[in-house]
């Protein structure tokens, strides 16, 4: 897990910190972003990796390890997960499906406070647009955060922008809560 912004200092008391996660098997990403009122700041983004070629259930649990020490070092208030969507292969759903639950069940050792949100939902928030390709979802995260580069690989700019997205919410948030 790469490190990219440190040491962590929150910027004020009212401030929120979200940890938003693209599910995936062999990459998740992740994104941490803080929000005070108007204003947004990427604290740090990265992916958790697994290899090929290893027992699924020690894939699953490395993701769950990740996550866990991700709310233990950023110490969210709020998870926030970018929701499933899959026309593709029923199996990579299923192993995605898999990866996420790790994911939430470490989230949850943490707090309640988990949220989820539609890929068209995280896009529109972004760009405004629910059928913004990748490229233009990277260019809003980098403009939106003062990036000096779009965020690399789309797994962790996809986690970014779901994390935006719950803090763009506010209020609302509570109709976006895991059931």
């Amino acid at each position: 897990m790469k490190r990219l912004f440190v040491p962590f200092e929150r910027i004020g008391v009212s401030d929120i910190i979200v940890l938003g996660i693209d599910p995936g098997y062999a990459l998740m990403g992740w994104g941490v972003v803080e929000a005070n009122g108007g204003r947004m700041r990427l604290l740090d983004y990265g992916c958790v990796e697994t290899k090929a070629g290893v027992p699924m259930q020690h894939r699953l649990r490395t993701l769950q390890l990740g996550v866990r020490n991700l709310v233990n070092i950023y110490q969210p208030d709020d998870v926030a997960f970018e929701e499933l969507f899959f026309a593709r292969n029923v199996t990579t759903a299923l192993m995605v499906g898999a990866a996420r639950g790790a994911a939430i069940i470490a989230a949850a050792e943490y707090t309640e406070n988990l949220y989820e949100y539609t890929p068209m939902q995280i896009k529109q928030a972004v760009t405004g647009y629910g059928k913004a390709d990748k490229k233009q979802v990277q260019q809003m995260v980098k403009l939106l955060l003062h990036m000096d580069h779009e965020p690399k690989p789309d797994d962790a700019a996809d986690a970014i922008a779901c994390a935006i997205t719950h803090a763009q919410v506010g209020a609302a948030k509570d109709q976006f809560r895991m059931k």
